[in-house]
Order: structure tokens, then C-alpha cells, then sequence
């Protein structure tokens, strides 16, 4: 369920984790990223799985940030615990989504990701400043076969 696959070139896993390192410099939350190359069913809820499967639920504010890519079916979905979930205005999500699906139907998928990461790094900014004994430092893109 949880295995190891490459989806993306060397060059394009280091601009995305780029972007989430800039995202997070300012702030305690923690954006990841997490692809693999199937859903068979609704997005959301395999995001929120995969949200609790990394534990990003127990980050001290809960303000954890997950972004889904379900590549090969073309899905994604975006979950923030209930820290940020409570901070920012109710269309937030759909907001962001929104934007980056602007980048997937000109086929530019690394474009979007990454300004998913750059719209959610922001608000994670507003609410929840930096604090150096409450970042993990763990950046990574993880991407998983299925």
C-alpha cells in the first residue's frame, strides 16, 4: 500500500521540495507532498488516509498540510488539519485547488504544484510564525507506487 516509486526526475522533486523549504522557512506548519500513480476512489478520503498514515495530525498547532496527486488518474486533493482548517476562509482549499488545476489543464503539473506549496506556505505564514522548536525539518517529496 505504502511502497516506493519514482514519478517525477531529479531536477523536478528538487524544485518541488525547494518551494516547500521556502514555504515552511517562515513558519511552524509543515506542508507535504505525497504522489502516487492511481485513486480508485474519491480523492479527499485517500489524501485524509495518507494524511494520518504521516502523522501530520500530530503536529503541536495541527496545523499539518498535505498535498495529494494521484497522477496516472489525474486526481488530487488538498487536506489541512484543523489548525490551519480554522484560520483560513472557508473557500481556502477549493481556492487553491482551483489554481493549480488552472496549471494541470495547460499541462503544467510541476507549475502547479509547487504554487499550491507557495498559496499554502503563505497562509501557514499568517497563522503560524516560525517557532525553532517546533519544526521537524523533514522536506521531502514522497512518492509511492500503487
Amino acid at each position: 500500500m505504502f511502497g516506493k516509486k519514482k514519478f517525477f526526475s531529479e531536477k523536478e522533486e528538487q524544485e518541488i521540495i525547494g518551494f516547500i523549504k521556502a514555504a515552511e522557512q517562515f513558519t511552524s506548519g509543515e506542508i507535504r507532498f505525497y504522489v502516487e500513480s492511481k485513486c480508485e476512489g474519491d480523492a479527499l478520503e485517500r489524501a485524509i488516509e495518507v494524511f494520518h498514515h504521516l502523522e501530520l495530525h500530530k503536529k503541536n498547532h495541527r496545523n499539518g498540510v498535505l498535498i495529494y496527486l494521484a497522477k496516472e488518474h489525474r486526481k488530487f486533493a488538498i487536506v489541512g488539519d484543523e489548525g490551519i482548517h480554522t484560520k483560513v476562509p472557508d473557500n481556502f482549499w477549493e481556492d487553491v485547488k482551483n489554481k493549480m488545476a488552472e496549471f494541470f489543464k495547460q499541462g503544467k503539473l510541476l507549475d502547479g504544484i509547487c504554487e499550491g506549496v507557495k498559496l499554502v506556505g503563505e497562509k501557514l505564514k499568517e497563522s503560524f510564525p516560525f517557532d525553532p522548536n517546533n519544526n521537524d525539518g523533514y522536506t521531502d517529496i514522497i512518492n509511492r507506487g500503487k
